[in-house]
């Protein structure tokens, strides 16, 4: 006896030449813009490592913030695209958006305040660490 409930959506999947050309164009579009921005990460780890630059300049903080912001480039990207986020209307975009961005910024919030206050608590002991 044959389901009736179960509806197998792959055999209903009709896509013309031209859909089909659209929707390989853009998952192309899409692995050229991920690959070249974990190109630029890559050639920027390989080429500022570590080791060649002065860990406490101001140089190793703007790598570290470019990194942070190719990698969240690259996620926002990617749901973008792949969760179909980029499709939806702005409201529920900013209803899922928003919440992740308060909180975000609120760990960096309390990095910002731990890492004072862990420098702090060093001042305050310095005579042990002397």
């Amino acid at each position: 006896m044959e389901r009736d409930d179960i509806i197998e959506y792959s055999l209903h999947a009709h896509h013309s030449e031209e859909d089909g050309k659209k929707i390989r164009k853009t998952i192309f579009k899409v692995t050229a813009i991920l690959s070249i921005i974990t190109a630029v990460e890559v050639g920027m780890g390989i080429y500022w490592g570590k080791a060649s630059l002065d860990v406490d300049g101001g140089l190793w903080l703007s790598i570290k913030s470019a990194f942070i912001i190719l990698t969240l480039v690259k996620a926002a990207y990617i749901i973008m695209v792949f969760m179909h986020l980029g499709d939806e209307r702005k409201g529920l975009k900013y209803s899922i958006l928003v919440p992740y961005l308060i909180f975000i910024a609120y760990l960096f919030f309390i990095l910002y305040e731990e890492s004072t206050f862990i420098q702090q608590i060093k001042d305050a002991f310095s005579w042990v660490w002397a």
